[in-house]
């Protein structure tokens, strides 16, 4: 099969194709011809050198979802028949023509929608909802803060509370509120122009924010407790803006509030597994009912995948990079 492989880290130089062996199923996996992939960051941090080969034992593939159509399925495999739709998350691999995955990772694409614009359903919604609701306990009525809106996790995280009920404020470029506040945000701030603390703390009357998903870092971390509210919690997501800061947790303590790190890729299967069953019990009907629905910036062939990670690299893009 054919497959975007990473035989050195750098640029986006450096991927390049090649022809490899197709995967071998286990007995409860199932083999996917992809339809789609998408983008996220960790695929450029992967490009990079910083992640390293989640399976070493073949070639360094990169790709954290997909979605396609069943081609084959092992013995013990229960919940899918050949020629089923199906999207899931995976540790790598999806810049290829087929992926192995587990038949409990995968989910079914929702009734009338393109395989190419469910492949940026996957990483994005679990990422967000799993931040916001299961580990950030938002819930209808209360507020979040959300920051880079307009990426991946932010327009899925936007719509997530919608959905719940909840409140949002964002952060993001002023070029990109529009989208955002077309989305459901409630407030939109310029972050270089306004003071997301500020507004925030004015949005809930002085009482701050519940859950924050924060994808930056670094020196928002501080500004980030001043925003939350007595009890509330910070779901760190990502680093864009630096892994080290100077945190004075001496603001943390009174608010009784939690700081915690999370990330879906090196989790293993079980855990996998389990938030992906979670996540079609919870969120999937949501789809099917239009409260919920992938936001495509731009899509590109497999051959364009140097100028897609150009793209994510830049900032420009409102939404998913979908890779056909």
């Amino acid at each position: 099969m054919r497959a975007v492989v990473l035989r050195s880290h750098g640029g986006p130089d450096v991927l390049q194709f090649e022809d490899v062996a197709s995967p071998i199923i286990g007995e409860q996996d199932i083999l996917v011809t992809v339809a789609a992939t998408a983008l996220n960051r960790a695929d450029l941090l992967q490009r990079m050198g910083f992640y390293p080969n989640p399976f070493p034992s073949g070639p360094e593939i990169p790709g954290l979802e997909f979605a396609g159509t069943v081609a084959a399925i092992g013995e013990k495999v229960t919940a899918w028949s050949i020629g089923d739709r199906v999207m899931g998350i995976t540790s790598g691999g999806a810049y290829a023509e087929q992926l192995a995955i587990h038949e409990r990772q995968a989910m079914a694409v929702p009734s009338g929608m393109a395989l190419q614009d469910a492949a940026g359903i996957p990483e994005v919604f679990i990422t967000a909802w799993d931040a916001l609701v299961v580990q950030g306990g938002l819930t209808n009525g209360r507020w979040a803060l959300v920051h880079a809106a307009a990426s991946g996790v932010g327009t899925a995280a936007i719509q997530i509370c919608k959905a719940i009920g909840a409140y949002v404020v964002v952060t993001c470029s002023a070029g990109k509120r529009d989208a955002c506040l077309a989305l459901g945000a409630d407030l939109a701030i310029d972050y270089k122009s306004s003071d997301f603390v500020e507004v925030a703390l004015q949005a809930t009357h002085g009482k701050g924010v519940n859950a924050i998903l924060d994808v930056i870092g670094g020196e928002y971390l501080n500004r980030n407790v001043s925003a939350l509210a007595l009890k509330g919690t910070i779901v760190q997501v990502g680093l864009m803006g630096g892994g080290s800061t100077a945190f004075n947790i001496g603001a943390l303590m009174p608010k009784r509030a939690r700081l915690m790190g999370t990330v879906l890729r090196p989790r293993p299967v079980d855990e996998k597994i389990a938030v992906t069953q979670r996540f079609i019990a919870e969120m999937m009907p949501l789809f099917a009912l239009g409260k919920l629905r992938p936001v495509i910036d731009r899509r590109f062939g497999i051959d364009q995948i140097v100028e897609a990670h150009q793209l994510m690299e830049s900032n420009a893009n409102t939404g998913k990079i979908v890779i056909d």
